[in-house]
This record gives structure tokens, C-alpha cells and sequence, in this order.
């Protein structure tokens, strides 16, 4: 495997100095560039020729924070990954929000360090091994990726009951445990990665796996305890599929 490619960004050099020095000690890593500030970075991941595939950034940093530089990082097409390091755990969510691959509370050790190391790795590995690790899959595809709690979760398909939208999240309801995965994306994200010939969006919050559906009762369904509504949106193309079903 290629070495991973990094940035380290923070506006206290003992910070700085620190990460890069973590940076350096790990062989699978390959520090690329360090900035002091993230307008400093900005700038400078233009003289980079190549892809920068992780980026270490503080948060609380002077005229453009962690968070705002993620933001237009994420703009890009080929965006490194996220790892915020900062000494205000607050942060957590904001950091989810952004899709951060993990997120290091100052002061961490080089053990702590390196777990979040690893989740790069192994994202890239999948990457490189998979191609990107969530597109939408093909027909022959058997299985998604889902981001659930800083880690990528792959869910067979054959093994989702129905997906809830619930604002900026998904829930998907699972055949093999009660317990449902919660994932932050769209329901209409969600729709686009299923395969429409296995799965339907029968209402503006749900889409139902199509051969988990055991029973249909004027505008809903039944799959397994729960009943689920059709919206009237939905009732077109779910009644032409139901003329196929029966």
C-alpha cells in the first residue's frame, strides 16, 4: 500500500511540532506539508502536486477555523479526509456534522494517535481495495457502505428491512438485529446508493426493502411488526408495482 499522504494544521506550534512528530514516527503516513494557521494551508495545498489524503486540523485557530477549512476542503473533488485535534471536546458533533474521520481531545498520546491513524488506514485500504467506499452500488452489488459513529459499517443488502429519514439522518432498520443503525446522510442520498429494483421509497420518510414487505392494507405495509404509511406521492409507482407483485 501506498504511503497515505498528510497535512498537519495548528496555530500552537508545540501542537504542531508535536502531530508532525507523530506524523513522521508512523511509516504508513507521509507528512506533506504543516501549516501554522488554515489560511497558511489553504495556500499552501496548492504547491503540493500530489493528493493530499488526510488532514489534521486544529479547530480553534485564528481567522479561519478547523471547522470552516473542512468545509472548503470538503468542496474539492478528490477532499482529504478529516482528523480534528483540539482541547475542546464540544466540538464532537459539530466535527460529525462535517463527516470527520475522528476526532483527537488535546492532550493526546502517540497511542491515542495512532487509533486514529489507523481508521485512515483502513478507510484507505477499502478505497483502494473497493474504489470509493460509498458510491452507489451496481446491480450486482450485495452490500452498502454506511458511516455509523466515525467508522465505515458495510450492511448486506438482503439484510435491511426498511430506511427511515429522520432530518439529517437515516435509519436503517435491520432483518439481523433489533438494534437499527443510525447514519448521517439524506433519505433521497440514502435512495440513490439502494438499487431501485430492490428497494422503493413509498413515502417522503421511508423506503422499504421489497421483498420484506409480507402484507399491503390499503396505503400501507406491513413488514414484520411495523406498518409503514404509502405517501400520496408514492401511490403511482407503487401500485405499478404492486400489479407486477400480484
Amino acid at each position: 500500500m501506498t504511503p497515505i499522504t498528510c497535512i498537519a494544521v495548528d496555530d500552537e506550534p508545540l501542537a504542531l511540532a508535536l502531530l508532525c512528530t507523530f506524523i513522521e514516527q508512523t511509516p504508513f503516513l507521509q507528512l506533506v506539508g504543516r501549516y501554522g494557521s488554515g489560511v497558511e494551508a489553504l495556500k499552501g495545498l496548492h504547491d503540493i502536486p500530489e493528493k493530499v489524503d488526510v488532514a489534521f486540523l486544529d479547530i480553534q485557530m485564528q481567522e479561519l477555523t478547523g471547522l470552516e477549512l473542512a468545509r472548503v476542503l470538503g468542496q474539492q473533488a478528490q477532499a482529504p479526509r478529516i482528523v480534528f485535534t483540539t482541547a475542546f471536546p464540544q466540538y464532537a458533533l459539530e466535527s460529525y456534522k462535517v463527516d470527520a474521520l475522528d476526532y483527537l481531545v488535546k492532550p493526546f498520546n502517540y497511542e491515542e494517535f495512532l487509533r486514529a491513524a489507523n481508521k485512515a488506514r483502513a478507510y484507505a485500504e477499502l478505497a483502494q481495495g473497493a474504489g470509493e467506499p460509498t458510491p452507489p452500488p451496481a446491480a450486482e452489488e450485495e452490500h452498502i457502505f454506511l458511516k455509523v459513529e466515525y467508522q465505515l459499517v458495510r450492511v448486506a443488502l438482503n439484510d435491511i428491512l426498511y430506511v427511515e429519514g429522520l432530518k439529517d439522518y437515516v435509519k436503517v432498520h435491520l432483518k439481523s438485529t433489533p438494534r437499527a443503525l443510525l447514519s448521517l446522510m439524506s433519505l433521497r442520498a440514502m435512495e440513490e446508493k439502494l438499487p431501485a429494483r430492490r428497494f422503493m421509497r413509498i413515502h417522503r420518510s421511508f423506503i422499504v426493502a421489497l421483498d420484506k414487505i409480507e402484507s399491503v392494507r390499503r396505503l400501507t405495509v406491513q413488514i414484520g411488526t411495523e406498518t409503514i404509511p404509502v405517501g400520496e406521492q408514492y401511490k403511482e409507482p407503487f401500485g405499478q408495482f404492486l400489479s407486477r407483485w400480484s
